[in-house]
C-alpha cells in the first residue's frame, strides 16, 4: 500500500511555527543510553522545557527517540542532525514531531519538503535561506549562529527575508539567550548550556532541571507569557 500523501506545505509550515514559538528554548541533546535519555528528558520537563531536539549522533538515538515518545507522550521531540533521506524515514518511524538539519543541501531540502512532518532546515547564508524559501520553508535554523555573525546576522537577514523566522543555534548561552530571543525574527533559540557534560557524567540532573527552569524563565520574561 502506498504511503499517504504528506499534509500540504502550508499546514506543515504553520505547525513548525507553532512548535518553535511554543518551545522558546530548544534544548539540543545527545544521549548515550536510554536511561540517560529518560533522565535528561525528565529533568528538562521538570524545569519547564517540554520540547527538545534529540540529535542523531549516537547509535542509540533513534531508539531513544522512540522510547521517549512512547513513555513520555507529552514531550515534543525534534530529530536533530538529520542529514539523509534515511534519517528522515527513521525519525518519522520513531515518532519524531519535527525534523532539524545542521545544513541543507538541495537533495535534502527536497526530501524535507516532501516529508510528512514539519522540518526546520539549517543554513548559514542568505543564499541558502533563499533556496529554502523557494521550497516553501519559512522557519529555519541558523547554524552555527555565533560563528556566522550571531545577532548581527539575524539583524541583517531581517530586511531581505522579512517573512522568515529563525532558530539560532550554536554559541548561545544563558548569558546571551534573552538578547537572541528578543530579536523580532527569532522564533526560538537552540542550545545545550543546560546540559553541561560534567553534570551529565556525574548524574547531576538536578542542575539540568534548575538550569532548564532558568531558561524557561528567560522565555517568560522576554515574551511576557
Amino acid at each position: 500500500m502506498p504511503s499517504p500523501a504528506p499534509p500540504p506545505i502550508s499546514e506543515r509550515r504553520q505547525r513548525a511555527a507553532q512548535l518553535l514559538h511554543a518551545a522558546g528554548v530548544l534544548p539540543v541533546i545527545t544521549v548515550d543510553s536510554l536511561d540517560q535519555a529518560r533522565a535528561i528528558a525528565d529533568a528538562l520537563l521538570e524545569g519547564g522545557l517540554g520540547t527538545l531536539e534529540l540529535t542523531l549522533r549516537t547509535p542509540v538515538a533513534i531508539d531513544a527517540l522512540a522510547t521517549l515518545k512512547r513513555e513520555r507522550p507529552d514531550i515534543v521531540i525534534g530529530a536533530g542532525t538529520v542529514r539523509t533521506a534515511d534519517d528522515i524515514r527513521a525519525s518519522i518511524d520513531a515518532g519524531a514531531d519535527f525534523l532539524v538539519t545542521p545544513g541543507t543541501p538541495a537533495s535534502l531540502a527536497e526530501a524535507l519538503a516532501a516529508a510528512a512532518i514539519p522540518a526546520v532546515p539549517g543554513a548559514a547564508t542568505p543564499t541558502e535561506f533563499l533556496a529554502l524559501h523557494a521550497l516553501g520553508f519559512r522557519h529555519c535554523k541558523l547554524f552555527p549562529a555565533s560563528a556566522v555573525g550571531g545577532l548581527a546576522m539575524l539583524k541583517g537577514l531581517a530586511g531581505p527575508l522579512h517573512d522568515m523566522r529563525f532558530c539560532p543555534t550554536g554559541g548561545i548561552s544563558e548569558a546571551n539567550a534573552a538578547e537572541f530571543l528578543s530579536q523580532p525574527n527569532v522564533a526560538c533559540i537552540g542550545g545545550s548550556w543546560m546540559l553541561d557534560k560534567a553534570w551529565l557524567a556525574a548524574g547531576d540532573y538536578a542542575r539540568v532541571r534548575d538550569t532548564a527552569a532558568r531558561a524557561a524563565e528567560i522565555v517568560r520574561q522576554v515574551r511576557g507569557a
